[in-house]
């Protein structure tokens, strides 16, 4: 006589991790040299002045300053900029 009872199988016990993406430092903030502008799946924003591309299209910036986002070009591009002054 079975002492356990019958565990049965699921099917859905699978859930991947959270990835973390979206923007790490907004408009007018001050960032150094190496910080993570936006971690993002493909270019929604697409890489400015002072502002490195990671292969995994990660912006990050390549010098201090504050972070500036703008819209330019036909369509309408949301860039992002480090801006020295």
């Amino acid at each position: 006589m079975a002492h356990k009872k019958a565990g049965g199988s699921t099917r859905n016990g699978r859930d991947s991790n959270p990835k973390y993406l979206g923007v790490k430092c907004f408009g007018g903030e001050s960032v150094v040299a190496g910080n993570i502008i936006i971690r993002q799946r493909g270019t929604r924003f697409h890489a400015g002045e002072n502002v490195g591309v990671g292969r995994d299209h990660t912006l990050f910036a390549l010098s201090d300053g504050k972070v500036k986002f703008e819209s330019r070009g036909l369509p309408k591009r949301k860039y992002v900029s480090i801006d020295n002054s």
